[in-house]
């Protein structure tokens, strides 16, 4: 549970963004419910589109900038759009280096809330990116190479960009070391094609994990389906069923595995973007999710995978109609993983929120 300063904290930042337009061992693998908890409001209410969109040339020069606090920097946007979403890439002043790789889920049929392409497609072109992906390790329509290539093409993704399924010709294993559960992090074959990449994650609600942002998108999403198992287990085994009963020690695993991946790759060549919209309490892998109950917020980045979901779990709490959402973080004990996560050094919990939009 979130101590009175952290909560005293995300009600301020909760007031910013409003004004801008608005994991114990007991609790383990729960399914999603239909429905999570009585919902605050009647309907969803979407962040209001802006009057003027912002300028998407404008150089990061002119974007507002941070104090030089010592602390991590998490830019925020109360804009969910394609305008938006290249407005903060900009702020995070990031210059790719080689091959870009733009992580996303592409989303589990028939009705998962997976970003759109009309949505990232403009940042996936600005990076000259390849949208990545693995398949998964619990069955589904994503399961099998051929399967998963046909939900990427009927959810538009390979009309924005090449798409690239990491595993489809096997996997790799990096060897790490900084953590109490793991020793490697096994990979799609394929992240070896890339030197930069773009984590652009959904933010929403896990029956696993708690939440999904940055970290899972790294964690479960780059690794292959036996590293997704590895993960799972807390480095027990790499194959059969992902349920384990010790929930801490997996998301422990969680964060582990993105200190392995940001080692191998290096830090400088990694930045992360969590979008907070259609907050379900359910992930994208869920084809059937609960219907969010809560106003979108906006679009947050940061070099540091921390820092970034963090925050985001900051404005949850703040927000007046996130019940049902702080219910399911709670459940799973979901904040363990970013204790964990600052613990082996991975990123900061403390960090300053930049808005781009003054």
């Amino acid at each position: 549970m979130i101590n009175m300063k952290r909560i005293v904290c995300a009600a301020l930042i909760c007031v910013l963004a409003l004004a801008l337009g608005a994991c114990s061992g007991q609790n383990v693998m729960e399914p999603a419910e239909p429905t999570a908890g009585t919902p605050v409001q009647e309907s969803p209410v979407t962040a209001p589109q802006k009057e003027t969109p912002p300028d998407t040339k404008e150089s990061a020069a002119e974007l507002p900038q941070a104090e030089d606090s010592g602390k991590p920097v998490v830019y925020f946007t109360s804009d969910i759009s394609a305008e938006g979403l290249v407005r903060i890439y900009e702020a995070l002043g990031w210059t790719p280096s080689g091959n870009v790789a733009v992580k996303i889920s592409t989303g589990e049929p028939p009705a998962s809330n997976y970003l759109r392409p009309e949505l990232i497609g403009d940042l996936v072109k600005t990076v000259g990116g390849t949208i990545v992906e693995c398949n998964t390790a619990y069955g589904g329509s994503r399961a099998g190479s051929a399967m998963h290539r046909q939900v990427a093409e009927d959810h538009g993704f390979t009309a924005i960009a090449d798409f690239d399924l990491m595993d489809e010709e096997g996997e790799v294993e990096w060897p790490m070391s900084g953590g109490s559960r793991l020793d490697k992090v096994i990979v799609g074959s394929h992240a070896e094609n890339y030197t930069d990449w773009v984590i652009l994650s959904h933010f929403k609600g896990h029956a696993m994990a708690g939440f999904g942002g940055a970290i899972k998108n790294v964690g479960i999403g780059i690794s292959s389906p036996s590293g997704k198992v590895y993960v799972h287990t807390a480095g027990t085994k790499t194959s059969g069923s992902i349920m384990y009963k010790d929930q801490d020690a997996w998301l422990e695993a969680l964060a582990e595995m993105v200190l392995g991946f940001s080692c191998h790759v290096g830090e400088e060549h990694i930045i992360y973007i969590n979008v907070m919209n259609r907050l379900s309490v359910d992930c994208d892998c869920d084809g059937h999710p609960a219907e969010p109950d809560m106003h979108d917020i906006g679009i947050l980045a940061s070099t540091d995978p921390v820092a970034l979901d963090q925050a985001c779990i900051d404005l949850v709490y703040g927000a007046p109609d996130s019940a049902s959402l702080v219910r399911r973080i709670e459940r799973q004990n979901g904040v363990h993983t970013l204790e964990h996560a600052e613990e082996i050094g991975l990123g900061s919990r403390t960090y300053e929120l930049v808005d781009v939009d003054d």
